[in-house]
């Protein structure tokens, strides 16, 4: 498997794993930030309208534009981390944030 196809397929599959969890998962998000970290909706909002935002930037064929949106998901995914971090999430809650930053740092190294 080429670089490029490897590069490819994770700008795919971190897309495609924001689009989920930022529209079909929705209402896990609105009571993950109301109950779980205690943040204002216009938070979750301006949370939610980035990472669908760079989520698009990634999958970009412009690497200008594609990087932008890979550097802003890894800092989204610092502050996911943080926030877990913050509320004493259970390792177990943090994984998809940690699996997130890990595979748009790897994109980073070897794009």
């Amino acid at each position: 498997m080429s670089i490029e196809l490897l590069t490819t397929v994770l700008k795919i599959v971190i897309s495609t794993a924001l689009i989920y969890v930022w529209v079909v998962r929705y209402d896990n998000i609105i009571t993950e930030f109301r109950k779980d970290y205690n943040y204002p909706d216009w938070l979750r909002d301006l949370t939610g309208i980035t990472k669908l935002s760079c989520a698009v930037m990634l999958l970009n064929a412009n690497t200008e534009l594609s990087n932008l949106g890979l550097k802003g998901i890894i800092t989204l995914m610092a502050f996911a981390i943080l926030t877990h971090i913050r509320v004493k999430s259970s390792f177990r809650k943090a994984i998809p944030s940690v699996a997130l930053m890990s595979l748009c740092l790897a994109l980073l190294y070897f794009g």
